[in-house]
């Protein structure tokens, strides 16, 4: 079976999540909506079409006869389906949990840069951006990452007892790398404060199952999106 991965075309965003656990369990996949000439139109008329679950927005997978969205619940679903997760409901709910901490992130992380409406343009709301971007550098960031900091200080280089990695720490990549690009300056002057966490988002970086994908045009680069480089948002 083929999964079907819808998400819109151009941006890595929360598909992006996904598409790194598919990849890097080479699981099978479609991303539908790239397909063909990348029109939005394909996923807006999928997205609406009649289905007894339908999605509120992508990403959602079609999987096993069921349509299956929110980057969590997708994931969830991989990490028991093909052991992307700890076996044991413990576990398996504390890396959803770490999950969702991580969605919580990214959500502070785009409201910087869109703090009034996410429908507006960021022209728009820039005074308000700049007094909210200051917050997020100063308060929010630093304890975020010291939380997964500390997480990580009770096992052995992974979000788990597992010598393996889990769809979470995949996760905690993207997020620590869409920072990184978000903010640069901010996260050079801190991140020494977070060695667990760089040594994490290198070891990802560097897992032999995602070169190919790291390599390819199926990974899109940052820029609009979630995570959005403003300089003037930036800060040490």
């Amino acid at each position: 079976m083929i999964y079907e991965l819808w998400y819109w075309n151009g941006i890595p965003g929360r598909g992006e999540f996904v598409r790194l656990a598919l990849e890097a369990a080479g699981i099978a996949y479609r991303d539908c909506a790239r397909e063909g000439d990348g029109d939005s139109r394909r996923l807006i008329d999928d997205m609406l079409s009649d289905r007894a679950c339908p999605p509120f927005a992508p990403p959602y997978l079609i999987a096993d006869g069921m349509t299956i969205s929110q980057t969590a619940n997708i994931l969830l679903f991989l990490g028991e389906k093909h052991g992307l997760a700890p076996s044991d409901t413990a576990g398996r709910l504390w890396v959803n949990q770490l999950q969702l901490t991580i969605a919580d992130m990214v959500v502070e992380a785009h409201d910087v840069h869109h703090p009034i409406a996410s429908g507006m343009y960021y022209e728009e709301q820039k005074v308000e951006a700049l007094r909210r971007a200051q917050d997020f550098r100063q308060a929010r960031l630093p304890k975020y990452l010291a939380y997964f900091e500390k997480v990580l200080s009770h096992y052995d280089g992974w979000l788990t007892s597992s010598a393996r990695w889990s769809y979470a720490d995949l996760s905690l990549y993207l997020l620590m790398d869409g920072l990184l690009f978000a903010f640069p300056k901010r996260m050079a002057a801190i991140m020494h404060s977070y060695p667990l966490l760089a040594g994490l988002h290198q070891r990802v970086a560097d897992l032999p199952e995602l070169q190919d994908y790291f390599a390819s045009d199926r990974r899109l680069p940052f820029g609009d999106g979630m995570f959005r480089h403003y300089p003037e948002l930036d800060g040490r």
